[in-house]
């Protein structure tokens, strides 16, 4: 297939492949496709290991132009989005281990080092709707920080498991763990009780956490095509 003009594709209905090569081609309506589709669920696995709005989304611009450099290498065996979110996994932990070797110098240098990160985990958008109800905003921001509060081994699997619906096997993949690891039962056995007791309402609020969409996601979207120079 030959690079049509982005009028006439429907790149939604393009294989991985196939909008993997024409990422490779430079087609700017497929890797609009590929990072507007994938912003959130990169967005969410950044947030995970790094529990920082603006250094996830830094971490997801990078792990954007890491892939695409190497889109060409791209063979299908998983689906583009969990290749994706493998390559956002590696850039956020590698941030976080850079992170921890600056503050324990510093701590060894005797400077105190303080929490800066400040910004709260979601932010207003116009493109709420306007009958949302206090109680349910109350909730999700509760539930936001109740996974924030996990223990990182647990947090990155909650995230891609319950929040993002990946499976055990595409989770064990992404983290690079084994697989039993993702499926011990004690890690999600209060999200299955809160859920029986407040089903559905929990499942649709638990859906709706570290929201990146909206004004945020074409921001982020323009500034990849930006910096591929598209």
């Amino acid at each position: 297939m030959t690079i049509q003009s982005r009028a006439a594709i429907n790149y939604a209905e393009l294989s991985d492949v196939e909008l993997a090569r024409l990422s490779v081609a430079r087609d700017r309506g497929a890797i609009e496709h590929v990072i507007s589709t994938n912003n959130q669920r990169l967005f969410r696995a950044a947030w995970s290991i790094l529990k920082n709005h603006s250094e996830a989304e830094d971490a997801v611009q990078a792990a954007y132009l890491s892939g695409f450099a190497k889109m060409g290498t791209f063979e299908g065996r998983s689906t583009l989005s969990t290749w994706l979110t493998r390559i956002v996994v590696n850039e956020a932990l590698g941030r976080r281990r850079a992170e921890r070797r600056r503050r324990d110098h510093l701590e060894r240098g005797g400077v105190v080092v303080l929490e800066a990160y400040r910004e709260t985990l979601t932010r207003g958008s116009a493109l709420d709707a306007p009958d949302v109800s206090v109680a349910r905003e109350q909730i999700r921001k509760l539930l936001e920080q109740a996974i924030a509060d996990l223990p990182d081994a647990f947090r990155a699997v909650f995230v891609l498991r319950e929040i993002e619906g990946l499976s055990s096997e595409e989770t064990a993949e992404i983290l690079a763990i084994p697989i039993a690891t993702v499926k011990k039962p004690r890690l999600f056995r209060g999200r299955h009780r809160l859920q029986e007791a407040l089903a559905p309402e929990l499942g649709t609020v638990l859906n709706g956490t570290f929201p990146f969409a909206g004004a945020d996601c074409a921001a982020l979207t323009a500034k990849v095509l930006s910096r591929l120079g598209l």
